[in-house]
C-alpha cells in the first residue's frame, strides 16, 4: 500500500480527497481491478473498480477512519486473498449467496 498527501476538493459542497490506489487484482470474469480509497466528507471509503474504467464499481466499506490504518491495511489484504480464493469480485456475491452454493456443493458431493 502506498500513502499520499491528501489534496481537498469540494463537491456538491462535500469536501473530497484525492483518490488513492491501494492495490490492484485480476480475476477471470472481470479482468483487471483496482482498490481506492478516498475521503469523502470526512468519511473514508474503499471501492473497487475496473482497471479499464467501463464496469461496475463497487463500495467495499466507509467510515474505516474509525478502525485506523491498520484495519484498512487488513481488510484490504482480506478481499485480495478473497479475490484469488473465489476467482470472481469479492463484492459480486452475497456471503450468503456463496455460503449456499457452497452447501450445494456438498449436498452434491454426497
Amino acid at each position: 500500500m502506498t500513502t499520499s498527501t491528501v489534496i481537498e476538493l469540494v463537491r456538491n459542497s462535500n469536501p473530497v480527497g484525492e483518490r488513492v490506489e491501494l492495490a490492484r487484482y485480476t480475476v477471470p470474469t472481470a479482468g483487471e481491478r483496482i482498490i481506492y480509497g478516498q475521503r469523502v466528507d470526512g468519511v473514508v471509503r474503499l471501492v473497487d473498480v475496473p482497471a479499464n474504467g467501463r464496469g461496475r464499481a463497487y463500495l467495499i466499506e466507509r467510515e474505516l477512519e474509525t478502525d485506523g490504518f491498520a484495519a484498512l491495511k487488513a481488510l484490504v489484504t482480506d478481499y485480495l486473498e478473497q479475490a484469488v480464493a473465489h476467482a470472481q469480485i469479492p463484492m459480486e456475491e452475497s456471503v450468503l449467496d456463496r455460503y449456499l452454493r457452497h452447501l450445494e456443493d456438498q449436498v452434491e458431493a454426497t
